[in-house]
């Protein structure tokens, strides 16, 4: 069997059911589960152990091959580091104080600019066209969630993953015939695909829109849009022994936990088992007990860990076994919130182990395995940090902050293994923690922030400034790996801005009367209530209005000709729109399709977008497919900072070792410029350039 079927395998025996209906950041994600066989295990550890062995020697002649491919380089090595959301205000505030020396060092050594982000700034489109050195319209990734055109619910913009098509069945038991499909949903080529093209390694770690991971010479591991094994994007659990207490959360699932002599007892919840009809979610028993010190120890899957009062387990391997020698396999972590009155237990969502990895997460596939043995489990998930889990107040911000910077340190050492191990070629890393961070600490910046509301207001005021110091001594340490030959790119795909008030479109779209239902609004999620045959416009997403198209939307009433007029309509009236609030105006622009985007799947895009004003942004009813009473709303949940907003007033920032001969320089203009640098001729396509002078 090769790696390539081994694969496909993994992926395909449980594939077999329908998507399921999962939720996290803002909507539904691909349902799906996943396989593996004692046979696949085996083989896979070996793959493991042979990419150990042959290290030295792959790593020389890649040596040998780089030396060649590099005689037109102006540089040897090219570190580009991202932190997601590092706005440039605050950090101008911080370098005026004196409190960020390595970025002002690094600014004095170069240069420090603004970033242009993309149109939307969010964090998939921004990276994608970081990747590509493309616009929007030339690599398709225009948002988290995109209308499905015959169904119109939302779905996930990229790294998508199908079923088989044709299913055996043989009674109860369902058997996959064929490959399941699993696609990435960008366009266009990554600058490292490039330079790999061109002889020349690179080393990207955990750059958003990267799954399902694409072939080239290199190493990659996979970041947003990785699923987690139940197939959601992220969805935590909830124990309690409460029998009063039964919750129904964004991003997450109650399970009740059953009082068992001095101790409980309950289940781990998992994949569906799609080898049998109606199969269910297959489930791992534990049982929580005294320990003889007297504190509470976990037994599950035939293991005991320490569960200590607010903190957390380490990674707990759980196999899910859909039958006999059928186990697919995951990690998650266990943090103890309550031992009385009420045992109350909180575990994260369940990740793809990465020692043995149930999907290709990584290039090659056995690269996860390798970090996985050389510096532990780590977190996989697409959106590892668990901002549902707090929005919901499952989870505090103490346990919040602890688990974000629990897994930073795990991408810092994958990070400085990277740079090590790559002296000449490309290393690119991006940090999540700037970007999760500053959304839910964000309302310590404002004391007036209707998201402070019943909540801690002074504990942790100072967390957004001691992330940007971390981040600083993190810079510091980059610069220390960097010799005369090494350029230094630090950037950050877009700023950060408060949420205050949250702006439900559709329900505008509804009163204005391009929108209508079937009867009054009722609060039903994903469109339920929408009369299509009458809808001439929907939103769908964090910012995107779409036209109820002939010939393109299954049910469509707008005719082509008629688009143009309706687009200007909408605009005119929506950039009027005033907050009852405070007579201030919610959008700053709305922007047409083909006055912002270019390219092949300009047809796939938006066909208008909303710029809201700086402190508005999608309503969390809009981003659901609900139809709200009210058009604003205040936005009370701890996700308090955001970055879906006009795209000028929420810039990036880019610093580098090296002058530059611009003011100002694009998102899609870094890959061209480290083509450049290697000496690559940058594509026709890309609407980038080099913005690092020859000399």
């Amino acid at each position: 069997m090769t790696a390539t079927h081994q694969r496909y395998l993994r992926a395909a025996i449980l594939l077999a059911a329908l998507p399921l209906p999962a939720f996290a950041y803002i909507g539904p994600g691909a349902g799906f589960a996943f396989v593996s066989s004692f046979l696949i295990l085996l083989s896979t550890f070996f793959v493991a152990f042979f990419v150990l062995l042959t290290w030295p020697v792959r790593r020389l002649v890649r040596f040998l091959r780089n030396r060649k491919a590099l005689r037109s380089s102006r540089v040897k090595r090219v570190i580009v580091l991202g932190l997601d959301g590092q706005d440039p205000e605050l950090t101008d505030q911080f370098l005026a104080e004196g409190v960020l020396p390595n970025f002002a060092r690094l600014k004095e050594q170069g240069a420090y600019v603004r970033l242009r982000t993309t149109y939307p700034a969010e964090s998939p489109v921004a990276w994608s066209s970081f990747q590509t050195g493309c616009n929007p319209g030339k690599h398709r990734v225009y948002d988290f969630l995109v209308p499905n055109r015959k169904s119109y619910l939302p779905e996930i913009s990229s790294g998508k993953v199908s079923a088989p098509e044709r299913v055996l069945r043989l009674g109860p038991i369902r058997l996959p015939i064929g490959r399941p499909a699993i696609d990435l949903g960008r366009g266009s080529q990554s600058f490292w695909k490039i330079l790999g093209d061109h002889g020349i390694f690179s080393s990207i770690l955990r750059v958003p829109v990267t799954f399902p991971p694409e072939k080239f010479n290199g190493t990659l591991l996979s970041a947003m849009m990785v699923p987690d094994l139940k197939g959601s994007q992220g969805t935590f659990t909830y124990f309690s022994s409460n029998p009063d207490e039964a919750s129904s959360f964004t991003g997450g699932q109650f399970i009740p936990i059953e009082t068992n002599g001095s101790g409980y007892r309950s289940y781990v919840s998992g994949p569906e088992n799609s080898l049998r009809e109606n199969g269910g979610d297959i489930r791992i028993p534990f049982q929580v007990r005294p320990s003889k010190h007297g504190d509470l120890e976990m037994r599950i899957g035939g293991e005991t860990y320490a569960l200590p009062l607010r903190d957390y387990t380490p990674w707990v391997p759980l196999h899910f076994r859909a039958g006999p020698g059928v186990a697919a396999s995951g990690i998650a972590r266990f943090y103890l919130l309550e031992r009385a009155p009420h045992f109350r237990l909180y575990m994260t969502p369940i990740h793809i182990d990465p020692d043995k990895p149930a999907l290709p997460i990584s290039h090659p596939f056995s690269y996860a395995m390798y970090l996985a043995k050389t510096q532990g489990r780590f977190a996989t998930l697409g959106v590892a940090e668990d901002t549902w889990a707090l929005n919901e107040r499952v989870i505090d911000e103490e346990a919040f902050l602890k688990q974000t910077y629990d897994i930073h340190q795990e991408r810092e050492k994958m990070y400085f293994d990277a740079i090590e191990k790559t002296p000449r070629g490309a290393v690119v890393c991006v940090f999540d923690i700037t970007d999760r961070l500053q959304h839910m600490f964000f309302r310590y910046l404002e004391d007036d922030h209707p998201a402070n509301h019943d909540k801690d207001v002074t504990l942790h005021r100072d967390a957004v400034r001691k992330l940007y110091l971390e981040m600083d001594d993190l810079v510091g340490r980059t610069m220390d790996e960097a010799d005369d030959d090494t350029v230094v790119m630090v950037m950050s795909d877009h700023g950060f801005k408060p949420f205050r008030r949250g702006v439900n479109t559709n329900t505008w779209l509804y009163e204005n009367g391009y929108l209508h239902l079937k009867g009054k609004p009722t609060g039903a999620q994903w469109f339920e209530d929408i009369d299509w045959s009458q809808t001439r416009a929907f939103a769908v997403g964090l910012g995107g209005i779409y036209l109820n198209l002939e010939g393109r939307e299954a049910r469509g009433i707008v005719a082509p000709a008629d688009a143009a007029a309706l687009k200007s309509e909408i605009k005119d009236r929506l950039e009027a729109l005033k907050d009852p609030q405070n007579n201030e105006s919610a959008i700053a622009s709305v922007y047409v399709d083909d006055t912002i985007y270019s390219g092949p799947y300009v047809n796939e895009s938006p066909d208008l977008l909303v710029g809201f004003s700086v402190g508005y942004r999608v309503s969390w009813d809009c981003a659901k497919g609900v139809i709200s009473p009210e058009i604003f709303e205040d936005n009370t949940r701890s996700w308090s900072g955001d970055h879906c907003m006009n795209p000028p007033d929420v810039p990036g920032i880019f610093f580098t070792n090296r002058a530059i001969d611009v003011d100002e320089i694009d998102i899609m203009d870094i890959g061209p410029t480290v083509l450049d640098l290697f000496g690559v001729p940058v594509p026709a396509h890309c609407d980038g350039r080099s913005v690092m002078p020859a000399s």
